[in-house]
């Protein structure tokens, strides 16, 4: 495995990123820490979205070279399952959005596979001096409900705007139209684990991992969190499209959606890791 290129950066400036990027002997990784939907935090140290990246992480770096997996599922779900207070077991199961969680994409050297679990993304494309990402396959594995959500998002901030009711810069601010999709969000959780995958401590639906087999030709590849809103074959591409993405729509609500907007005095609309290498 050669590393061509990566980056990895907080939305906030002011705080820990909630992203990590793993690259070892056997796997190269990004992990996506969830914002958390709850006030109790797991960590004194840390937010529950990095606490959990945390764990994930450093469970890949010891992780066995011929892990297959549906073994690394199961094996990084009792990684995260056992910092949870046994006192509470029972609201975790009954209330998923008290759990930490976070997405990962995860390349295997041996099995020379990418695992996609949760809300991640990647390109593959033969290795022959492409640079574009129109010669490359972009696979992805949103939530389910993730469109929804910034659709309904968008179109109260449209109300807003149209009426007065609130002007961009005030949104960028305050962004009350996030702040209306949550008891949604916190609903469509119900079905974390069942209709799509997160790692959170609890069973990963082994059917709705996406898994990406590469043959035994040279490829590139390109994994990232979903801080992008288009992800390009290049690092330099894919943050000049994040940046003209913020001139041209700062509140996420054009032909990109987003549940969240560029924020007043913040790097980005969300953490973003890329890592570009070919095997």
């Amino acid at each position: 495995m050669k590393i061509i290129e990566y980056f990895t950066e907080a939305k906030n400036p002011k705080a820990k990123n909630e992203d990590g990027l793993v690259v070892s002997k056997d796997f190269i990784a990004v992990v996506d820490g969830s914002t958390s939907k709850s006030s109790q935090r797991l960590s004194r140290w840390s937010s529950n979205g990095r606490y959990c990246m945390n764990i994930i992480c450093s469970y890949i770096r010891h992780a066995p070279a011929n892990i297959t997996m549906e073994a690394f599922c199961r094996g990084v779900t009792a990684a995260v399952a056992k910092h949870y207070p046994k006192k509470r077991q029972e609201l975790y199961v009954t209330h998923p959005e008290e759990r930490m969680a976070a997405s990962v994409a995860i390349y295997s050297r041996l099995q020379r596979q990418i695992w996609l679990i949760g809300d991640c993304q990647c390109l593959i494309g033969k290795s022959t001096g492409m640079q574009h990402a129109e010669d490359f396959t972009f696979i992805d594995n949103p939530k389910p409900y993730e469109a929804r959500l910034a659709d309904m998002r968008a179109e109260k901030i449209r109300a807003l705007l149209t009426t007065g009711g609130a002007t961009t810069e005030s949104l960028l601010q305050h962004d009350t139209a996030r702040e209306s999709i949550i008891p949604v969000m916190i609903e469509e959780m119900k079905n974390q684990n069942k209709t799509y995958t997160v790692v959170d401590g609890f069973p990963i639906p082994l059917h709705r991992v996406k898994t990406i087999s590469l043959d035994f030709e040279p490829w590139i590849v390109v994994l990232a969190t979903d801080g992008y809103p288009r992800l390009m074959a290049t690092l330099e591409e894919s943050e000049a499209a994040l940046e003209k993405q913020r001139k041209d729509d700062p509140l996420n609500i054009g032909t990109f959606l987003a549940t969240k907007a560029f924020s007043t005095g913040y790097n980005s609309f969300d953490d973003r890791t890329y890592i570009r290498f070919e095997v």
